[in-house]
């Protein structure tokens, strides 16, 4: 069980753009991938998250454990759908007009502060990585809150936080057309 020192948003590595991984070190980087993957399961169980005293996340981006590499990880398990990712290099080839966002905004386990407010992403996604949960490159197909986190990562691989998609001057405006989840 590997802890993992969260690099929090006043850390001005976390607003540079990650280097993308050779094929070269691919293999290098799997431990460190699986050891993300644990990590948010780790965080989605009550009795391990008191014990470490670890914030619950979905989504973990290398940024946010001082790795400037393009590699993330995703699990949602809510009961109906579960989902499970460990990507390099990801990159999202095609996206939805429609929008969605999350009725109570977006958290990030780097973020400590509270930045109220909308943060509207793409309902839908297409995304290409390497998966080292296939070992090979995936494209794949994400809506709902798979597509927000996917997005949010991602973000974190391009210097990108969550609030900064907030609308300054109306934090709470509603697109009519948009999927409130």
């Amino acid at each position: 069980m590997k802890l993992f020192n969260i690099v929090l948003d006043s850390n001005k590595s976390l607003r540079e753009k990650s280097k993308s991984i050779s094929n070269e070190q691919l293999s290098e980087y799997k431990p460190l991938g699986l050891e993300m993957l644990d990590y948010l399961k780790m965080s989605q169980d009550e009795d391990i998250a008191n014990k470490y005293h670890i914030q619950p996340g979905i989504g973990l981006a290398a940024p946010q454990i001082n790795k400037n590499i393009r590699l993330i990880a995703i699990y949602i398990n809510d009961g109906e759908n579960s989902y499970e990712y460990v990507l390099a290099n990801p990159v999202i080839i095609s996206k939805s007009v429609k929008l969605s966002y999350l009725r109570n905004g977006e958290g990030c386990l780097s973020v400590k502060n509270n930045h109220p407010g909308f943060v509207y992403r793409n309902y839908k996604i297409t995304v290409e990585a390497y998966s080292y949960l296939d070992d090979k490159i995936v494209t794949f197909k994400a809506k709902d809150l798979l597509a927000i986190a996917l997005q949010h990562e991602i973000d974190h691989l391009d210097g990108i936080l969550y609030y900064d998609h907030i609308d300054k001057k109306e934090p709470f405006k509603i697109i009519e057309s948009a999927i409130a989840m």
